[in-house]
C-alpha cells in the first residue's frame, strides 16, 4: 500500500513502525484488485491534531476525519475508523453483489406457502390474537392473487366471505374493487373503491 503524507509527519522509528503495522493491516482489506494507496493529511489548530486519510475502495472515495491532541492517537483514530468503513462496504458489496437468483426465489416462496397453510388450519379467535401480537416489522407475503375470479355482487360476496375477517372483491355492476369486512357484531362494512 502507498501512503502519501500531507503536512508535517514526524514520527519516532517505533512510531512509524506502529502506523505501518496498522496500513498493512488494511492494505490486507483492500489490496485485492491490485496496490491501492492512501493519502493521509496533517493539520494542527492550536493544540488539536486532525488527521485525514482518503482512500478509493471499489471506484469510491472512503474518507475519514479523526481528531485528537497527540499526533498519533489522532491517525490511530483514522485508521481505525477506515478499517469499520472498508469492512462495512465490503459486506453491503458481497451481500448485494452476490446473492444467486435461484437462491432468493426458493426463499421467497416457502414464507408464502407456510402462510397459507397456517391461515386454512388456524380458528378465528387464533387469528385475531395473532393479529394483536404481530411484531412491528411484520413482513407481506401475496396470497391468493389469481386473477381469474369473476366479478360478485355484494350478496354473493357474504356468502362467499364465510369464517374470514375481510372480503376484497370486484362489483358486478361497477367493475370496481370492493372490501367487505365482517365487524364483530356480525354486521358487515363495504367499503368501495
Amino acid at each position: 500500500m502507498k501512503i502519501n503524507y500531507t503536512g508535517q509527519a514526524a514520527f519516532s522509528p517505533a512510531q512509524q513502525k506502529k502506523l505501518d503495522a496498522k496500513f498493512a493491516k488494511l492494505a490486507k482489506l483492500l489490496d485485492r484488485g491490485g496496490e491501492k494507496g492512501a493519502h493521509v493529511i496533517l493539520t494542527t489548530e492550536r493544540h488539536l491534531h486532525r488527521a485525514e486519510i482518503t482512500v478509493h475502495y471499489y471506484d469510491h472515495p472512503l474518507a475519514v476525519l479523526h481528531s485528537h491532541a497527540d499526533q498519533l492517537q489522532a491517525i490511530t483514530g483514522a485508521i481505525d475508523k477506515l478499517e469499520k468503513q472498508i469492512v462495512k462496504s465490503r459486506a453491503k458489496w458481497r451481500d448485494t453483489k452476490r446473492r444467486p437468483a435461484a437462491k432468493s426465489k426458493q426463499e421467497v416462496a416457502a414464507p408464502v406457502a407456510a402462510a397459507a397453510k397456517s391461515k386454512a388450519a388456524a380458528p378465528p379467535a387464533a387469528k385475531t390474537a395473532a393479529r394483536k401480537a404481530r411484531p412491528a416489522s411484520s413482513k407481506v407475503f401475496k396470497v391468493g392473487n389469481d386473477g381469474a375470479a369473476k366479478p360478485m355482487t355484494v350478496d354473493e360476496a357474504i356468502l362467499e366471505i364465510g369464517e374470514e375477517d375481510y372480503m376484497v372483491y370486484r362489483d358486478a355492476e361497477s367493475e370496481r374493487l370492493h372490501v367487505l369486512v365482517k365487524r364483530r357484531d356480525g354486521h358487515f362494512d363495504l367499503i368501495e373503491s
